[in-house]
């Protein structure tokens, strides 16, 4: 028998791992590293099936939460499952153009979330960035400054490039090739598949320009580096300006 708020195997689109095991681990990582309490109203961007909700709901015991997503089917399976049952936590569908999933929707860069200005004391996005173009989340960090409250935070994953994720990742199943203009491609004809971005950049471009301070840099083993947290490296940075 599935335990609790679990979707069916055949659901899971949102990665091979564990999936009760993966949101557990990420609800310490909201906890320690971003400050996540009970009382806080949290954003998931990216809400795919459940994976983050699902921990969540044993947690924020009375805060609240919102997710969107690009995937229809994710969106509806946790409204019918988790929202049934926990009427503070809603899902909402966005139709985005992503050529991962979708060749139509909205264009990703101009869209404006659907939330009012300084309402979440924490947006998360777990595997979400690694599959969008500069444009794209130069636009989507700043729609997380605006729904962000003063001090709130972003806790977010990237495949970052750094002096030490280069030098590891040479020969690896992860390495990034093909640069464009603000951001670096492992396959020139999948925009959207995996996405790196210089460790500058991220923190003047993305970070900074957008009034954020970085507090955790969480390296990841994507690129065969030692010393890491999970898979990719994770990025927690505070809304100060």
């Amino acid at each position: 028998m599935r335990p609790e708020l679990v979707p069916p195997k055949g659901m899971i689109f949102t990665g091979s791992g564990n999936f009760v095991a993966q949101g557990d681990t990420f609800l310490e990582y909201f906890k320690t590293y971003a400050g996540l309490e009970p009382t806080h109203h949290v954003l998931d961007i990216g809400s795919g099936i459940g994976r983050m909700a699902r921990p969540l709901t044993q947690f924020l015991s009375s805060g609240a939460y919102e997710g969107f997503d690009v995937v229809e089917t994710g969106v509806t399976w946790c409204i019918a499952n988790i929202t049934a049952k926990y009427p503070n936590f809603n899902f909402t569908y966005v139709e985005l153009k992503n050529d991962l999933y979708t060749e139509s929707g909205a264009d990703a860069s101009i869209f404006k979330f659907p939330y009012e200005d300084d309402s979440f004391d924490l947006v998360i996005l777990t595997s979400v960035f690694t599959h969008m173009v500069a444009n794209e989340v130069e636009h989507y960090m700043q729609e997380i400054a605006r729904v962000l409250k003063p001090g709130g935070k972003v806790f977010s994953t990237f495949f970052v490039l750094t002096d030490t994720s280069k030098k590891h990742m040479v020969g690896t199943d992860f390495e990034f090739k093909f640069k464009r203009e603000n951001h670096v491609l492992m396959d020139d004809k999948v925009t959207a598949a995996n996405v790196a971005y210089e460790e500058d950049y991220l923190k003047k471009e993305l970070l900074s320009a957008n009034g954020f301070t970085l507090r955790h840099f969480l390296p990841g083993s994507w690129s065969s580096a030692p010393d890491y947290f999970d898979f990719q490296d994770i990025i927690v940075a505070e809304k100060t300006t």
